[in-house]
Protein backbone atom coordinates (compact mmCIF):
# COMPACT_ATOMS: atom_id res chain seq x y z
CA UNK A 1 0.00 0.00 0.00
CA UNK A 2 1.14 3.19 -1.48
CA UNK A 3 -0.96 5.44 0.67
CA UNK A 4 -2.47 6.34 3.98
CA UNK A 5 -5.12 3.61 4.79
CA UNK A 6 -8.07 6.19 6.83
CA UNK A 7 -10.61 4.27 8.63
CA UNK A 8 -13.40 6.21 9.44
CA UNK A 9 -17.05 6.08 11.23
CA UNK A 10 -18.98 7.07 14.02
CA UNK A 11 -17.34 7.07 17.71
CA UNK A 12 -17.35 4.23 18.82
CA UNK A 13 -17.10 2.40 15.58
CA UNK A 14 -13.83 1.03 16.69
CA UNK A 15 -10.96 3.04 14.67
CA UNK A 16 -8.61 3.42 17.12
CA UNK A 17 -8.78 -0.05 18.53
CA UNK A 18 -8.97 -1.86 14.87
CA UNK A 19 -6.71 0.73 13.58
CA UNK A 20 -3.58 0.05 15.78
CA UNK A 21 -4.32 -4.13 15.10
CA UNK A 22 -4.32 -3.18 11.44
CA UNK A 23 -1.62 -1.17 11.50
CA UNK A 24 0.66 -3.80 13.14
CA UNK A 25 -0.67 -6.88 10.50
CA UNK A 26 -0.08 -4.49 7.68
CA UNK A 27 3.57 -3.53 8.97
CA UNK A 28 2.36 0.16 9.11
CA UNK A 29 3.02 2.85 11.35
CA UNK A 30 -0.50 3.82 12.97
CA UNK A 31 -1.77 7.44 13.66
CA UNK A 32 -5.08 8.89 15.46
CA UNK A 33 -5.95 12.13 14.55
CA UNK A 34 -7.72 12.64 17.46
CA UNK A 35 -4.32 12.02 19.48
CA UNK A 36 -2.09 14.20 16.77
CA UNK A 37 -4.61 17.23 17.28
CA UNK A 38 -4.07 17.07 20.98
CA UNK A 39 -0.05 16.23 20.96
CA UNK A 40 0.22 19.40 18.91
CA UNK A 41 -2.05 21.60 20.92
CA UNK A 42 -1.30 20.33 24.46
CA UNK A 43 -5.20 20.16 25.50
CA UNK A 44 -7.58 17.60 24.67
CA UNK A 45 -10.38 17.89 22.80
CA UNK A 46 -13.08 18.56 25.44
CA UNK A 47 -10.89 21.67 26.40
CA UNK A 48 -10.86 22.67 22.32
CA UNK A 49 -14.62 22.18 22.28
CA UNK A 50 -15.18 24.58 25.21
CA UNK A 51 -12.69 27.15 24.42
CA UNK A 52 -12.94 27.42 20.43
CA UNK A 53 -16.19 25.55 19.80
CA UNK A 54 -16.81 22.52 17.25
CA UNK A 55 -15.67 24.76 14.22
CA UNK A 56 -12.49 25.73 15.82
CA UNK A 57 -11.75 22.20 16.15
CA UNK A 58 -12.99 21.08 12.46
CA UNK A 59 -10.20 23.58 11.64
CA UNK A 60 -7.76 22.20 13.66
CA UNK A 61 -8.69 18.77 12.48
CA UNK A 62 -8.32 19.93 9.14
CA UNK A 63 -5.08 20.55 9.33
CA UNK A 64 -3.63 17.57 11.14
CA UNK A 65 -5.49 15.91 7.98
CA UNK A 66 -3.67 17.86 5.57
CA UNK A 67 -0.28 16.38 7.05
CA UNK A 68 -1.19 13.32 7.79
CA UNK A 69 -2.24 12.94 3.94
CA UNK A 70 1.42 13.99 3.16
CA UNK A 71 3.37 11.84 5.25
CA UNK A 72 4.15 7.73 4.75
CA UNK A 73 2.02 5.39 4.10
CA UNK A 74 0.46 4.34 7.55
CA UNK A 75 -3.22 3.79 8.95
CA UNK A 76 -4.93 6.50 10.17
CA UNK A 77 -8.22 6.64 12.72
CA UNK A 78 -10.11 9.78 12.22
CA UNK A 79 -12.12 11.32 13.91
CA UNK A 80 -15.85 10.55 13.85
CA UNK A 81 -16.97 14.38 12.69
CA UNK A 82 -13.55 14.48 9.75
CA UNK A 83 -16.32 13.70 7.24
CA UNK A 84 -18.59 16.81 7.79
CA UNK A 85 -16.48 19.41 5.75
CA UNK A 86 -15.94 18.56 1.87
CA UNK A 87 -12.71 19.53 1.88
CA UNK A 88 -11.83 17.00 4.12
CA UNK A 89 -14.34 14.18 2.32
CA UNK A 90 -11.88 15.30 -1.03
CA UNK A 91 -9.00 14.58 0.22
CA UNK A 92 -9.85 11.20 2.13
CA UNK A 93 -10.73 10.35 -1.64
CA UNK A 94 -7.71 11.71 -3.65
CA UNK A 95 -5.05 10.85 -0.96
CA UNK A 96 -5.44 7.76 0.81
CA UNK A 97 -7.51 4.44 1.03
CA UNK A 98 -10.80 4.70 3.02
CA UNK A 99 -12.38 2.10 5.13
CA UNK A 100 -15.75 2.77 6.52
CA UNK A 101 -15.97 0.87 9.91
CA UNK A 102 -19.85 0.32 10.33
CA UNK A 103 -21.49 0.02 13.41
CA UNK A 104 -24.89 -0.23 14.73
CA UNK A 105 -26.81 2.06 17.08
CA UNK A 106 -26.98 -0.21 19.67
CA UNK A 107 -23.22 -1.19 19.46
CA UNK A 108 -22.04 2.19 18.84
CA UNK A 109 -24.47 3.51 22.25
CA UNK A 110 -22.54 0.49 24.31
CA UNK A 111 -19.51 1.22 23.33
CA UNK A 112 -19.12 4.99 24.32
CA UNK A 113 -21.19 4.73 27.01
CA UNK A 114 -18.07 4.13 29.58
CA UNK A 115 -15.98 7.59 28.12
CA UNK A 116 -16.60 10.49 29.07
CA UNK A 117 -14.35 12.57 26.37
CA UNK A 118 -16.55 12.77 24.07
CA UNK A 119 -18.28 16.46 23.93
CA UNK A 120 -20.81 15.80 21.35
CA UNK A 121 -22.26 13.10 23.98
CA UNK A 122 -22.54 15.28 27.06
CA UNK A 123 -26.42 15.39 26.71
CA UNK A 124 -29.18 14.18 28.74
CA UNK A 125 -29.60 11.53 26.08
CA UNK A 126 -26.42 10.47 24.39
CA UNK A 127 -28.28 7.42 22.41
CA UNK A 128 -30.54 10.04 20.51
CA UNK A 129 -27.97 12.01 19.72
CA UNK A 130 -25.72 9.13 18.77
CA UNK A 131 -28.58 8.42 16.32
CA UNK A 132 -28.95 12.37 15.07
CA UNK A 133 -25.04 11.79 14.12
CA UNK A 134 -25.69 8.61 12.37
CA UNK A 135 -28.31 9.79 10.25
CA UNK A 136 -26.15 13.41 9.33
CA UNK A 137 -22.71 11.29 8.41
CA UNK A 138 -23.32 7.86 7.34
CA UNK A 139 -24.36 9.71 3.43
CA UNK A 140 -20.68 11.26 3.76
CA UNK A 141 -19.14 7.97 5.32
CA UNK A 142 -20.38 5.89 2.29
CA UNK A 143 -19.01 8.82 -0.02
CA UNK A 144 -16.37 8.54 0.56
CA UNK A 145 -15.12 4.79 1.27
CA UNK A 146 -13.56 2.57 -0.71
CA UNK A 147 -14.16 -0.53 1.43
CA UNK A 148 -17.20 -0.89 4.03
CA UNK A 149 -16.68 -3.16 7.07
CA UNK A 150 -19.21 -4.03 9.95
CA UNK A 151 -17.91 -4.15 13.33
CA UNK A 152 -21.24 -4.91 15.26
CA UNK A 153 -20.20 -9.03 15.46
CA UNK A 154 -16.42 -9.18 15.52
CA UNK A 155 -13.85 -8.65 18.03
CA UNK A 156 -11.72 -6.45 17.12
CA UNK A 157 -9.00 -8.31 16.41
CA UNK A 158 -11.65 -10.41 13.86
CA UNK A 159 -12.71 -7.08 12.46
CA UNK A 160 -8.79 -6.02 11.87
CA UNK A 161 -8.31 -9.26 10.00
CA UNK A 162 -11.23 -8.93 7.42
CA UNK A 163 -10.11 -5.39 6.78
CA UNK A 164 -6.76 -6.64 6.52
CA UNK A 165 -7.90 -9.51 3.79
CA UNK A 166 -10.36 -7.00 2.13
CA UNK A 167 -6.89 -4.67 1.50
CA UNK A 168 -5.53 -7.47 0.31
CA UNK A 169 -7.93 -8.71 -2.22
CA UNK A 170 -8.68 -4.93 -3.25
CA UNK A 171 -5.21 -4.61 -3.98
CA UNK A 172 -4.17 -7.68 -5.24
CA UNK A 173 -6.91 -8.15 -7.64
Amino acid sequence: MSQPIFLVGPMGAGKSTIGKLLATQLGLPFADSDKVLEDRTGADIPWIFDVEGEAGFRRRESEVLRDLCSGAPQVVATGGGIVLLPENRVLLKQQGFVVYLRAGLDQLVERTSKSNNRPLLRVADPRTKLQEILQQREPFYTEVADLVCDTDHCSPRQAAQLVADRLFAETSG
